[in-house]
Parts: C-alpha cells; sequence; structure tokens
C-alpha cells in the first residue's frame, strides 16, 4: 500500500511539472515575441524559457518509470521489480544526457537523446499496438496511456524542427537589433510551437483521466 501512495506521488509530480513547466515557457513566449518590449527583455524571455523547458523535459523522461511502477504495485501489469529498477536507472542516465544537452554539451550528446526519444517512440507505439490487438496481456488503458506517450514523444520532436527558425533568429535578438526578417522567424515559430504545445496538453490530460478511471 504504501509503495502504491508513493509511485501514484510520484506519477501526479510528472503531470503537474509537465503541465506547470510548459505553462511558464508557453507564457514566456508571448513576452519573446513582443516586438513593443525592448530586446533585453525579450532576451530575458528567452532564457526563462530555456530554464523553464527543462521540468517538462524531465516529466518525459520520468513519466514512463513512474507509470510503470504504478502499475506493477496496482496489479495492472506482471513484471519483476527488476525491471522497474531498469527503468528508473536508464531514466536517470538520459536525465544525464538531457541536463549535459541543457548546459551546452556537444552535438554528440544531442543525438544520443535524439535516439532515445525516437526508441522508445517506437517501442511505446508498437507495445501500445500490441496491447491493444491483443497479442500481449495488457490493461485496454494502459494501451492507450502507451500510445499517448509516444505521441507526446513525436510532438516534442516535432517541436524541435518547428524551434528551428526561432534559434536562427536569435543572434539577430541578442544583438539589440533584431531585423523584420528575425521578428518574422520568430513570431512564425512560436505561433506553431504554441500549437503544438496545447495538443500536446490534451494528450497529457487525456493519459491524466485514462489512469484516473482505472484507479
Amino acid at each position: 500500500m504504501l509503495e502504491t501512495t508513493l509511485f501514484t506521488f510520484l506519477h501526479l509530480l510528472v503531470l503537474v511539472y509537465w503541465l506547470g513547466g510548459d505553462l511558464g515557457a508557453f507564457y514566456a513566449s508571448f513576452v519573446l515575441t513582443d516586438e513593443a518590449r525592448p530586446a533585453g527583455q525579450r532576451l530575458g524571455a528567452a532564457v526563462v524559457v530555456k530554464h523553464v523547458d527543462m521540468a517538462p523535459r524531465m516529466a518525459l523522461i520520468f513519466a514512463a518509470p513512474t507509470g510503470l511502477a504504478l502499475a506493477v504495485s496496482r496489479g495492472w501489469l506482471a513484471l519483476d521489480w527488476g525491471w522497474i529498477l531498469a527503468a528508473f536507472a536508464l531514466a536517470v542516465i538520459w536525465a544525464g544526457i538531457a541536463w549535459r544537452i541543457h548546459l551546452g554539451a556537444g552535438p554528440a550528446w544531442a543525438k544520443s537523446d535524439l535516439a532515445i526519444r525516437i526508441g522508445l517512440m517506437i517501442a511505446l507505439a508498437l507495445t501500445g499496438l500490441a496491447g491493444l490487438a491483443a497479442p500481449i496481456d495488457l490493461p485496454g488503458f494502459l494501451s492507450w496511456k502507451l500510445l499517448i506517450l509516444a505521441a507526446a514523444i513525436a510532438l516534442g520532436l516535432a517541436v524541435r524542427r518547428l524551434l528551428k527558425p526561432f534559434s536562427a533568429a536569435m543572434p539577430g535578438l541578442a544583438s539589440g537589433a533584431p531585423s523584420e526578417a528575425d521578428n518574422a522567424a520568430i513570431r512564425g515559430s512560436l505561433r506553431q510551437v504554441r500549437l503544438a504545445v496545447v495538443a500536446l496538453w490534451g494528450l497529457i490530460v487525456a493519459a491524466a483521466i485514462l489512469g484516473i478511471s482505472a484507479s
């Protein structure tokens, strides 16, 4: 009973920090695109977005191991606890990679992070589909949660691509006198990112509703 309470709490923390961190970055993005503000304020908002975004990144990384642990503790999934420990260990390694990238590590680290995301996305999607098609014994709501998490990772990868014009325009903003082309790139990029983030929120809320309905 104690372990179920602990893993329920940890899984809820994932939800809180994912949505909360995204909301903070979402708000700061409007400051970033406000061309009436001084470039310094807009750059400050960019720094806020960069740092606050680490909360949802960590939430994504620990969503799977906390969810697996909760499912096992509640009897929804028959797995040896050794697999759960391995899942947490891998999540810690992935989190370390994410923090190295955040602190300015080279492209090799970014490639490792990308490979992990793509591999995990494929594994989650295939397992979720197998659960729905019944080749493996998996509760329906868990199958859908796996598919939702795979979709969330896919949206995260899409956001990275959408941010490329924004990143290219940042040197102009950092100069203190961004051109109209820089401002247009920042506006357009963040407008598309906001749509993706709202879609991501919908996925997170759907996953939460599935978990609550099964409790």
